[in-house]
């Protein structure tokens, strides 16, 4: 921030849609009913797990922490974006651009070890159950999530601040729907060079190495599962594992296109759709797989309402 001055763009314009504006009205009536069915979605399990005490185990303590990562994500991006499209064309400050780019990373590098974290949980629950609650105890819950939220900051704190210490001096005009940093770096007029080889190499480290891990722990997890003897037992856990594969995959693998190289040869239409994917999709589907299908969750939210229509009526 300090080589702001050096800068003669002090302002930004998000571009957002504006290449179709026969559709703006459309993308922005589909885009506020999917962030607001996100943000209930998401807020019933924090609530839910919140209030019950039988749901206080690592499983869904998990979620809820995902579920707060995606409200957040989601805040970060949506309200910003639903402007852009309600007026085709809007300036962000710089240090506003600053701050969304930032929290776009904080919340996204959280979210890419937190999902590796839940797949180690789930790995331990099955494929070890007897031992379970001693390789998850409540120490290593803790020191998982504090992982994932101090290195969602770090990376942001880092990526950020390399960002916008590079002048701009041309164009402020960002083709896309939020300031992130494929999209702004593509307005710095300095040699970028150093920043790509780090873009590659941490984007291997943050995504693609607790992609992979995950994959190996579900791997595992099939294994495990064929060896049940109940074909009902089979399929409700194929069915749930294909459903966190189908999640996983949109979120590391659209992320891994934008950010594995920053100036890439993707349209910025295709960029777009590829942020969509991650943070659009990805914060309203979390909870529909995760936690609404779940019969424990379906239980306890059952009866949350019966103690709440009783309250009522007495």
């Amino acid at each position: 921030m300090k080589r702001q001055n050096q800068s003669s763009v002090f302002e930004f314009i998000l571009l957002g849609f504006s290449n179709f504006p026969e559709l703006q009205e459309q993308l922005f009536g589909v885009f506020l009913i999917v962030y607001l069915m996100t943000l209930m979605g998401n807020a019933i399990i924090i609530l839910i797990i919140s209030l019950e005490q039988s749901l206080r185990v690592p499983m869904y303590l998990f979620l809820q922490n995902l579920s707060v990562v995606d409200v957040s994500f989601s805040a970060v991006i949506m309200p910003e974006m639903l402007v852009v499209l309600s007026t085709e064309k809007t300036s962000i400050s710089f240090v506003s651009c600053f701050a969304q780019m930032y929290f776009i990373l904080f919340f996204g590098g959280t979210e890419c070890f937190l999902l590796g974290a839940m797949a180690y949980d789930r790995f331990a629950a099955i494929c070890h159950p007897l031992s379970y609650p001693m390789i998850m105890n409540k120490r290593v819950f803790m020191k998982l999530v504090m992982f994932s939220w101090v290195s969602g900051i770090m990376v942001a704190t880092v990526q950020t601040t390399w960002v916008f210490s590079f002048p701009f001096c041309g164009s402020n005009e960002i083709n896309h729907i939020s300031c992130e940093t494929p999209a702004v770096l593509e307005l710095a007029c300095a040699d970028t060079f150093l920043f790509e080889i780090y873009a590659f190499t941490g984007t291997i480290l943050i995504v693609m190495v607790p992609f992979v891990l995950i994959l190996l722990s579900y791997i595992r997890i099939l294994f495990a599962i064929l060896k049940m003897p109940s074909a009902t037992g089979r399929q409700k856990a194929f069915s749930t594992c294909a459903s966190h594969l189908t999640s996983v995959t949109l979120f590391y693998g659209t992320a891994n296109m934008t950010y594995i190289q920053p100036k890439s040869g993707y349209s910025p239409e295709a960029k777009k759709v590829m942020s969509l994917s991650y943070s659009l999709l990805t914060p309203l589907l979390n909870p529909l797989i995760y936690s609404l299908r779940n019969s424990e969750m379906k239980r306890a939210f059952m009866k949350l309402w019966r103690r709440k229509v009783d309250s009522h009526t007495f």
